[in-house]
């Protein structure tokens, strides 16, 4: 015993040196693992901003940057590396760092899966993955993290289903998976996550119905799982959460009614949006007792009956019930309008295309000084419109179209400075238009049509320099058309003034229109000729003058090449049918009817068709196609004019460039004409203007650098004043030493010579000369572009760019810019007879004129489909070599594809993304096969704001639209289109229509803009 108890008072210190070492060995092994690791994370990413070169030997790991260690064992419990544009894979040994409580890999562009080996860091508490592009499954093992407190996958492209094993997570408290590509049902498992405060699962492709387990989460702050395809009803344990304060169900396939206690057990409910879905029945009364609410959206769905009492709610600030049932067409159907009056935060209420009934009340124009929109429009309301309207000076949108109105428009309109959209159409209206209304200069949408107005259009409405659309008709107004109206130049969607009984003639000053789309003047009493000066509208797509006493000869209009409807009938129009009809390759509907025309009916164009022309009680006609059963002309009619046979001629000559035979054989002969010719003479022979090398010459001031504006590939351009009339224009001088100049030449010009449209840059025309040393010279006239291209205006060299008080572009200004070129994209592709492809679509090319309206330019490079503009770029190689610009030209061109219309999509699909994110797509930062797009998709949607341009983010007016909502809403639709628009395979991206029809919605959503049914405004047909 005595010698046991030695024996171990010897070797206890031993013991306790061995345990000692074996624990010290085991930290250094454990220190050693945890730097190796992040040494293979490393080694499977880019860095292009060297945020991670402390990683190096030189330093201890746990002094590198976005590390962090704890202090007893040195071993790492946070990796933070947020935002720092890392681009590669999430090396699996990263699950080797076993005391890991934080890691944060948020906002950068890790791809492929995400390992399985997270599933060992049983210590890990923050999980954050989101804006990342991590594809395949949610790892399953995840569930093994236990004390995670906070997971966040969202903005990734993860497929597959939630794992149900994730119930599991007893302490998370919160969930996010937004914007990602996850499918099949929510699991009820879920309802045991006792301690979650947040669900974000928005944006994805989730089924079945709402787990009714999902009433067990007491805790729970915020339920967002909108924009999915789940169905069902609305689980009533929902109801009964009282910490709820958010909950966001839309744009699902729900169906059944709210649950009639929906808002008695929620006493923190802030934020209710349940719109887009198939809800039937009421709203339920116990709403109000939600005393804390400020948005109510229930927008598009099938609820009836009437709106109760929301006298309990203070602090609302949106009511939005638009297209649905409520209502039965009764007197008391408003009366919960009356409740609102102490609302005093009210700013939207929204409450249109349902069947609303009952007197427009007074009280309305009580209401909160900061509502911004009534919109009541497709209701059965009565009465006048309040006096006191004038009152709601915050109001920018107010829409009473289509009920049953009377009485006049109260002149106290005219007091609201803020107002953009005004919609009283289609009432009863009476009583004159007051020239008040003329102070409001911000207007951009007027419609008064289908009232019973009179008196004469006042010429103050002349004011509204911002205006894109006016509609005053049918009604009984009458006088003449005042020419203030007609000089506003900011019209560019319709102005209709038809059925009333205005008189006198169309002024001439109709050629200030020089942006507008659609003009209708027919069914008043209008006389005189036809004013020539209607050549100016170049952008028409429409032109109705029928109905009217105008007479005399048809003027030459072939300047209007955008036409697509020409209606002429009933009137007393006389001579030939003129010839430049024939010529307009867009022209679909032609109606000539009851005038009296003369001669011979041309077979060309828009005549080959009988089903879209109509030439009835025109008695003096003859020849034309068969089928129009019209008399052979004899000798004694009009002899078919030279100027026919000549260009049929022209068109049979074989020697065009890619199909553009009569544009190539013309310049061509005049180009080797003049080289016989004295420097001084003519160089263009058709209707553009002629100048010569001379005439160009002093209009720039002999060349000088002075005038220069910009330069290019291929030449230089100047800004010079023509001295036969003194505009102002841009001399586009080719360099013929460079190679390919004359070809760009020939290009540009067979390009601009038979297309036209408002966002296209208009060719005044062309010179193709010598220099007085007889040197070939070839310039192209354009019409100036005041605010020069968008390139100086996304990314300034100085500060003298642009002046300080325009330097930067708005939201709004860039989204209108963005319409305009693609709404260019849309008319070359789509609606030109030979579709036309630009070949090098980005900033500098987009040019902007004083007004901002956005022109696409530069047609150097651009190509024509001879056969459908739809087809997909061969796989066979071309000769032609890259088309475009590096950065924006698409990646099939640098494989050799043959061009096509998705290529240009591609380019503005990077175009678009630059306009918002200010980041070229040639940065140094797009390298590695990393590039714009998928900078730009890291971004969404949460972070959406935080990477817009600095210039865009500072502005006021991101802070002024009606809440920071709206604003990402916006932004993360932009930036999407951008996207589906440079998407790497052609035949993934979005069509250029389709993206003209989704950022009109994006604009109207953007600016309270009622969305419009296309058929109420544009006439479908000849008989309209």
């Amino acid at each position: 015993m005595e010698l046991s108890g030695m024996s171990s008072c010897i070797f206890c210190p031993l013991l306790l040196l061995i345990i000692q070492l074996s624990f010290s060995f085991s930290l250094h092994e454990g220190n050693e693992t945890d730097r190796l690791s992040l040494l293979a994370f490393k080694a499977q990413i880019t860095d292009p901003l060297d945020a991670l070169s402390s990683w190096n030997v030189s330093t201890h790991f746990c002094k590198w940057s976005g590390v962090i260690c704890g202090h007893r064992h040195q071993r790492i419990v946070e990796l933070n590396l947020q935002s720092s544009q890392l681009m590669g894979n999430l090396s699996p040994h990263i699950g080797n760092l076993s005391f890991l409580r934080v890691l944060n890999l948020e906002g950068n562009y890790f791809s492929r899966n995400i390992p399985q080996e997270l599933g060992r860091l049983f210590r890990l508490q923050r999980l954050v993955l989101g804006n990342n592009t991590f594809s395949g499954e949610i790892p399953v093992n995840i569930s093994s993290c236990s004390n995670l407190l906070f997971l966040h996958l969202g903005s990734n492209n993860l497929t597959g289903k939630i794992p149900a094993q994730l119930g599991s997570l007893s302490k998370l408290g919160a969930f996010v998976l937004q914007g990602n590509n996850l499918v099949g049902d929510i699991p009820s498992s879920f309802g045991n996550l006792s301690s979650v405060q947040n669900f974000f699962w928005t944006k994805n492709y989730l089924r079945g119905g709402i787990p009714d387990s999902l009433g067990n989460l007491k805790r729970l702050k915020y339920f967002a799982v909108a924009e999915n395809d789940l169905s069902g009803t609305i689980p009533s344990s929902i109801c009964n959460i009282s910490s709820l304060a958010y909950v966001s169900l839309g744009q699902n396939q729900l169906h059944g009614s709210l649950p009639p206690d929906l808002g008695l057990h929620l006493p923190n409910l802030a934020y209710l949006v349940i719109n887009f879905n198939h809800l039937n029945g009421p709203i339920p009364a116990t709403l109000s007792n939600a005393s804390k609410i400020f948005l109510v959206d229930l927008s598009y769905n099938n609820l009836t009956g009437k709106i109760p009492d929301l006298s309990s709610l203070p602090d609302l600030q949106k009511l939005l019930v638009h297209h649905n049932d409520l209502g039965n067409g009764e007197e008391d159907d408003l009366s919960f309008l009356y409740t609102l009056a102490n609302s005093t935060n009210l700013e939207s209420l929204g409450i249109n295309d349902n069947n609303f009934g009952g007197v427009l009340p007074e009280i309305v124009s009580n209401f909160s000084a900061n509502l911004k929109g009534i919109t009541f429009g497709r209701n059965q309301i009565h009465g006048s419109i309040p006096t006191e309207i004038g009152n709601l000076i915050s109001l920018d949108t107010l829409s009473l179209e289509t009920n049953q109105l009377h009485g006049i428009i109260p002149s106290s309109i005219g007091k609201l400075q803020n107002l953009v959209d005004l919609y009283l159409n289609e009432n009863k209206i009476s009583g004159s238009i007051p020239s008040s209304l003329g102070n409001i200069t911000s207007l951009v949408e007027v419609s008064f049509a289908q009232n019973n107005l009179q008196g004469s259009i006042p010429a103050s409405l002349g004011n509204w320099n911002k205006l894109l659309l006016l509609d005053l008709s049918q009604n009984n107004l009458s006088g003449p058309i005042p020419k203030e109206v007609l000089g506003i130049s900011s019209l560019s969607v319709l102005l209709y003034l038809h059925d009333n009984q205005l008189t006198g003639s169309l002024p001439s000053e109709v050629d200030q229109l020089v942006n507008l789309g659609f003009l209708r003047v027919s069914k008043n009493r209008l006389s005189g000729e036809i004013p020539k000066s209607l050549d100016s509208c170049k952008s028409l797509e429409g032109l109705d003058l029928g109905g009217n006493f105008f007479e005399g000869p048809v003027p030459d209009l072939s300047s209007l090449r955008a036409l697509q409807m020409l209606l002429l009938s009933y009137n007393n129009l006389s001579g030939q049918i003129p010839q430049f009809l024939k010529d307009l390759k867009l022209l679909e509907t032609l109606d000539l009817s009851y005038n009296d025309f003369e001669g011979e009916v041309p077979e060309q164009g828009v005549f080959e068709n009988k089903s879209r022309i109509s030439i009835q009680g025109n008695k003096k006609l003859c020849g034309g196609i068969p089928q129009l059963d019209l008399p052979k002309c004899t000798s004694n009619e009009p002899a078919r004019p030279k100027s026919h046979t000549k260009l049929i001629l022209i068109i049979a000559i074989p020697c065009g460039f890619l199909g553009i035979v009569l544009m190539t054989s013309f310049l061509l002969f005049y180009s080797r004409r003049t080289k016989d010719e004295p420097a001084s003479g003519p160089s263009w022979e058709s209707s553009f203007q002629r100048l010569t090398y001379q005439d160009l010459l002093q209009a720039t001031d002999g060349f000088s650098s002075s005038n220069l504006v910009g330069a290019g590939a291929f030449g230089s351009v100047y800004r010079g004043t023509l001295t036969s009339d003194g505009a102002v224009v841009a001399v586009k001088v080719l360099n013929l030493l460079r190679k390919g100049a004359s070809k760009s030449f020939m290009a540009e010009c067979a390009a601009l010579i038979n297309i036209r449209h408002r966002n296209l840059v208009k060719v005044i025309t062309a010179c193709s000369s010598n220099d007085f040393q007889g040197n070939d010279f070839k310039a192209l006239v354009y019409e100036f572009m005041v605010n020069g291209s968008l390139e100086e205006w996304l990314h300034p060299v100085h500060i003298s760019d642009v002046t300080p008080e325009t330097r930067n572009l708005d939201l709004v200004q860039r989204l209108n810019i963005a319409i305009d070129v693609a709404s260019a994209l849309d008319y070359l592709h789509n609606h030109c007879q030979v579709p036309v492809v630009h070949c090098d679509l980005k900033p500098s090319n987009v040019l902007l004129g004083d007004d901002m309206t956005a022109c696409v330019g530069d047609f150097g490079l651009a190509r024509f489909l001879p056969e459908a503009s739809n087809q997909l770029p061969a796989d066979e190689s071309s000769s032609v070599g890259l088309k475009g610009t590096i950065g924006y030209a698409a990646p099939e061109y640098g494989m050799g594809s043959e061009v096509s219309t998705y290529g240009d999509v591609y380019s503005y699909g990077i175009l678009l993304l630059e306009m918002f994110t200010g980041r070229r797509p040639t940065e140094g930062m797009f390298k590695d096969g990393h590039n714009l797009h998928n900078y730009a998709k890291m971004v969404l949607p949460d972070n959406v704001l935080e990477f817009v341009d600095p210039t865009l983010r500072e502005h006021e007016e991101m802070n002024h639209i009606d809440d920071r909502h709206k604003v990402m809403e916006s932004m993360v639709s932009i930036i999407r289109a951008g996207l589906a628009c440079s998407a790497e395979l052609p035949g993934e991206r979005m069509g250029i229509a389709n993206v003209v029809v989704e950022l009109h919605r994006i604009r109207e959503m953007l600016l309270g803009i009622k969305t419009r049914e296309r058929g109420e405004i544009i006439p479908s047909s000849i008989d309209s």
